[in-house]
């Protein structure tokens, strides 16, 4: 049986595809012509959100400022948006923006630092309403200024998407919000930028565009676009990011990466997420310095062995992992071989940590399982699982993770 006979085609489904992503080796050069876009669009001031230093070290800082110097556009930069990216910076940032009178946002590095960027994005439309308020769902976002994406990543996709996460530190929430006014205008997807990755995030990034796919094309929203899409990107991981490990300024598996990364946003734009998405998340509430993508590569083989969803998703699963894991035909009782097969598949690419590896026993589960459906915008996720995805369910794949 192949995957087709397994979608509802009276379900109708909604193909999404919102921004204009220029991608290739050289691509941050179309930053001149983003930029006189912008000032044909009234936009004369403009603040750059970034992390501590690639923005600097991978040289799309220079391209940004000449451009904008060129078109007229002024600039502020804030570089403090950390990994897994906080309320109160967002605030601090849309504080200095509304200050300089910026009336677009550059957002430059990986998921943080666009994530980030969305949010300050929309709280420029809405000067009265705080980080915090947006990510507890106090209300809801119809408009944003302008955001551009430089992408220094291949991973999170989220300069092809409507998503962004912020983390909600004095309550360990780390939300999901999904709105059409945060894709971005334009977003620059430019492997050169990308070959300084360390291997670690080389790893970690990539597994993130892997689980986006593994999700997407199983939850109950998914479409045969969402399939595709993550068919492709599990082929291009399995060839590319060995290659990046072996050579990390191989621009031919970087820009492989990237284009997969892309296409696994665009992916889980359509399709939605659940499991792995909804219970990492807590993960990295709890201790932010975690790495979202090794998170996920903790939880992936438990989600797939979860006893539901291998019964519920088998034909899909086994024909998305056939480059990983060969020789799956979808049978129910192959939910261990798939799930071991794609341990055995991380352990290949160098990731071979469990949950208790990065801190945490199984005393935290309680409290582990309480975020995954407290946290606001995860029990959302949750009820896009194609099977039951109670809290015995949850228990179940974090207690598999040790």
């Amino acid at each position: 049986m192949s995957w087709e006979q397994k979608i509802d085609i009276n379900n109708i489904s909604t193909v999404i595809c919102g921004s204009h992503v220029f991608l290739g080796v050289g691509a941050i050069e179309k930053i001149d012509f983003i930029a006189e876009q912008l000032k044909v669009r009234g936009v004369d001031s403009v603040i750059a959100m970034t992390g501590k230093g690639a923005y600097a070290k991978t040289g799309a800082w220079d391209y940004v400022t000449k451009a904008l110097d060129k078109h007229g556009i002024r600039y502020t930069l804030y570089n403090k948006v950390q990994p897994n990216p906080e309320t109160q910076q967002v605030d601090e940032a849309v504080k200095i923006a509304k200050d300089a009178g910026a009336k677009a946002v550059i957002a430059i590095g990986g998921g943080s630092p666009i994530d980030a960027g969305k949010s300050a994005a929309i709280l420029l439309e809405y000067p009265d309403k705080t980080c915090r308020e947006l990510y507890e769902m106090k209300f809801s976002a119809e408009k944003a200024v302008p955001l551009i994406a430089i992408n220094l990543t291949h991973g999170t996709g989220s300069e092809a998407n409507r998503f962004a996460v912020v983390t909600i530190p004095e309550k360990e929430y780390k939300p999901a919000i999904a709105y059409d006014c945060i894709y971005p205008l334009y977003s620059i997807d430019d492997p050169a930028l990308m070959t300084g990755l360390p291997a670690d995030q080389t790893r970690y990034v990539s597994i993130d565009a892997v689980n986006h796919v593994v999700e997407a094309a199983t939850t109950v929203l998914n479409n045969p676009f969402a399939i595709t899409l993550g068919k492709e990107v599990m082929r291009l991981v399995a060839k590319y990011l060995p290659a990046a490990l072996k050579d990390p300024e191989d621009l031919a598996a970087r820009y492989f990466l990237t284009y997969a990364a892309m296409i696994a946003g665009t992916s889980f734009d359509n399709g939605l997420l659940h499991f792995t998405h909804a219970l990492e998340h807590p993960l990295s509430g709890i201790k932010p310095e975690l790495t979202h993508g090794l998170g996920l590569a903790i939880l992936l083989p438990a989600v797939i062995k979860e006893v539901y969803l291998y019964p519920a998703s088998g034909v899909i699963l086994a024909d998305l992992l056939s480059d990983v894991v060969p020789g799956l035909t979808g049978d129910a009782g192959e939910a261990d071989k798939a799930a071991q097969g794609m341990r055995e598949w991380l352990k290949s690419v160098g990731v071979t940590e469990m949950l208790g590896d990065v801190g945490f026993t199984k005393a935290d589960v309680p409290r582990l399982v309480q975020l995954a459906f407290e946290t606001p915008g995860l029990q959302g996720l949750l009820g896009c699982a194609p099977v039951a995805s109670g809290k015995e369910a949850v228990e179940r794949i974090y207690t598999d993770s040790f």
